[in-house]
């Protein structure tokens, strides 16, 4: 048995947000964030919130793959910007969608967060524990984003991607993982600080800090590793791989990646310049538009691979 997609959906934010929106706010311009990172716009929430995206999501995902939510045996969220502590995003969209019969419980991992939900799937489908699982990237930057400081804001954007996987007896899926929480620092975003009657202080939440540079050097290099290692553990060529769909944080870095790769960027899609970094909804909303776009043939070999804060890393190889 392997694990298949079957099926994909996605939402993104509500409200279009042009670069030169930012330039109202904040001193930056078009040309200046455009050369920089490839953005041309992203999209905002105004009110649906992480969990009305990722459940929106869900239900396309569903509707595309021909199933009632119903029949999901679990549902796994990507996420890193939760509406609560508990219950948790995955919860909220099994609510939502009516998929009473699935267990649900979110994976945080940041930007890597659906390539490890994805990996987490197969594992409970080789088990034999479930049969159909869906899949969910959900993030809504937009409240954890100081909108004052040009490093940062003109980055993210907000939404949630989804796909159906069910196991089968044609294809192949092997994926793989990594971490390395010495370098937290160099991507962090506090939840909440610590605060009591004890201590007289009132806890306070954090916005997200980043050191770019560090960020672009980490995924320049741990990318094309994991994706070497990757095909060399499964004694694939490079050759036999159509697209590599990478988490969309950066226009430069996924230049860079296929560089290293000594790939065309052609087998690299983009469609960063209209959303910016969803952070973990990255992969799936890409995936969901190639999907629909009918780009993806049947049988097509495909590297899913993703990078972000933790720090964290890895891709999957599969046959769509």
């Amino acid at each position: 048995m392997t694990t298949r997609i079957i099926g994909t959906g996605s939402c993104p934010g509500d409200r279009v947000v042009t670069n030169e929106d930012l330039a109202q706010i904040v001193e930056t311009s078009d040309e200046w964030i455009a050369s920089r990172t490839g953005i041309r716009q992203r999209h905002l929430t105004t009110g649906m919130g992480n969990s009305r995206m990722a459940a929106e999501a869900a239900k396309r995902a569903c509707e595309n793959a021909g199933i009632r939510p119903e029949e999901l045996d679990l549902i796994l969220t990507a996420t890193s910007t939760p509406e609560y502590c508990f219950p948790s995003t995955a919860c909220q969209v099994q609510a939502e969608i009516g998929a009473v019969n699935a267990a649900a419980f979110d994976i945080s991992a940041a930007c890597t967060g659906f390539v490890f939900a994805l990996i987490t799937a197969e594992s409970f489908l080789a088990s034999g524990m479930y049969r159909t699982i869906l899949v969910i990237g959900a993030d809504e930057l937009s409240k954890v984003v100081d909108w004052e400081d040009r490093k940062t804001c003109v980055l993210f954007g907000d939404g949630a991607g989804a796909c159906v996987v069910r196991a089968e007896e044609s294809g192949s899926f092997h994926g793989i993982m990594g971490a390395d929480g010495s370098r937290g620092p160099v991507l962090t975003c506090l939840s909440r600080s610590g605060g009591n009657f004890l201590t007289g202080e009132k806890p306070e939440h954090g916005f997200i800090s980043m050191d770019g540079q560090e960020v672009f050097k980490f995924a320049v290099k741990k990318v094309p590793e994991c994706v070497n290692e990757l095909l060399a553990a499964q004694n694939r060529k490079k050759e036999e791989v159509r697209y590599y769909i990478l988490h969309q944080a950066n226009e430069r870095i996924i230049e860079s990646v296929a560089k290293r790769l000594k790939e065309p960027i052609e087998k690299f899609p983009m469609n960063i310049q209209n959303y910016g970094n969803t952070s973990g909804a990255s992969i799936p909303i890409l995936l969901d538009e190639m999907n629909r776009q009918g780009k993806l043939d049947k049988g097509d070999t495909i590297v899913l691979a993703g990078f972000g804060g933790g720090l964290t890393w890895g891709a999957v190889l599969l046959t769509w």
